[in-house]
């Protein structure tokens, strides 16, 4: 249904449009299977950012040749407990996915495994991947770089990094995991590119103009690239989002040689985004199986502690997510009609079928 400027409609139906759009494309099935599982895992839990919003970015650069939609991941260096893949600049998700279970599979044998990634693109949001580990009962750590620089560093003028997420999954006994899953800059970019399908101004402090000023017009924002790190103002410590952005692009795009934010949006015609995942058996840190137990008592504690405002209790890391799930689940999921329109023209380029219906309709 549509009210308040946004249409709700069901999973099965945002689904079905990401297939048909990226099929109309041309991607293989496997390539379309693991990015729709990606984009609506991120809009079920209202990470809108990373969901079908980014349809309209993909066309731009599908349009540009960054995609080669005939990839095949492929596996370029491997060990016991490490491995390099290459994505072959297709869609990130689905050498992401494979990178995780690569990992999962490697530290089930040893007790813990890394896998990086080149030659990829976006891939979504990164705690879909770190969540992966901890529904196997096991860590999971997932960074990635990005297509182009976004990130100023303190002290700068010019971005150097990208908004290079960090997410990070453990497992409970009985409770849900925990899952972090946070851009190193003060917002993601997609937060503004949402903010501007709301037409919603943004708080100071989360994006600067071209001239390098606060600006609390997202689109501004989204069009200048100029993110600030994650603390926002040197005041408010902005050095350690800038020191966690170089942290993710060591890891994600020098370690498997992916190119690095600053140059790739000099004129690349592939994709080539890195991204890292770490995955840690917790048996073998320890001499018994209370791991998740533990987990599950220090989340209770967290959500025990006293609020300053009775209605807005601590939460623990996932815990919107979940609750977000739950209402997209009983309510669908909302979209702005801005984006509808623009999805709209999206799936008429595309050549293929509308199938963002109300939340009640049959897909």
């Amino acid at each position: 249904m549509s009210h308040d400027g946004f249409l709700h409609v069901s999973e099965r139906s945002l689904r079905s449009q990401i297939v048909a759009v990226l099929t109309g494309w041309g991607f293989g099935d496997d390539a379309v299977g693991a990015a729709a599982d990606g984009l609506a895992w991120a809009d079920a839990r209202g990470i809108a950012s990373h969901g079908i919003a980014m349809l309209p970015v993909y066309e731009g650069w599908h349009r540009d040749g960054r995609f080669d939609a005939a990839a095949t991941p492929r596996v370029v260096r491997e060990t016991a407990v490490t491995a390099t893949l290459d994505g072959g600049s297709g869609l990130g998700f689905g050498v992401a996915r494979d990178a995780m279970r690569l990992a999962i599979a490697k530290a089930r044998s040893a007790g813990l495994a890394a896998v990086a990634v080149r030659g990829s693109n976006h891939f979504g949001a990164a705690g879909h991947y770190a969540e992966m580990a901890a529904l196997a009962g096991l860590l999971g750590l997932c960074t990635t770089s990005t297509v182009s620089a976004a990130i100023v560093p303190t002290g700068g003028r010019d971005a150097r990094f990208g908004t290079n997420p960090i997410a990070f999954a453990a497992p409970g006994a009985e409770g849900p995991p925990f899952l972090l899953d946070m851009a190193t800059s003060t917002v993601a970019l997609g937060r503004l590119m949402t903010a501007a399908w709301r037409g919603e101004p943004v708080p100071e402090g989360w994006a600067l103009d071209a001239d390098g000023r606060p600006t609390t017009d997202p689109q501004a924002g989204y069009r200048a690239r100029r993110a600030t790190p994650l603390g926002g103002l040197p005041e408010l410590s902005s050095h350690k989002g800038t020191g966690l952005a170089a942290m993710v692009e060591v890891l994600s795009a020098l370690l498997p040689g992916a190119t690095p934010a600053t140059e790739d949006a000099g004129g690349r015609a592939r994709g080539d985004v890195g991204h890292f995942v770490l995955v840690l058996d917790p048996a073998a840190f320890r001499d018994d199986d209370g791991f998740g137990a533990a987990l599950d008592a220090m989340c209770a504690r967290l959500r025990a502690t006293p609020p300053v405002d009775p209605a807005r209790p601590v939460r623990v890391a996932g815990d919107p997510e979940r609750a977000a799930l739950a209402r997209s689940r009983a309510e669908g999921v909302p979209l702005p009609l801005a984006l509808v329109d623009a999805l709209r023209g999206v799936a008429s380029r595309a050549g293929c079928a509308w199938c963002l219906h109300g939340a009640g309709a049959s897909v």
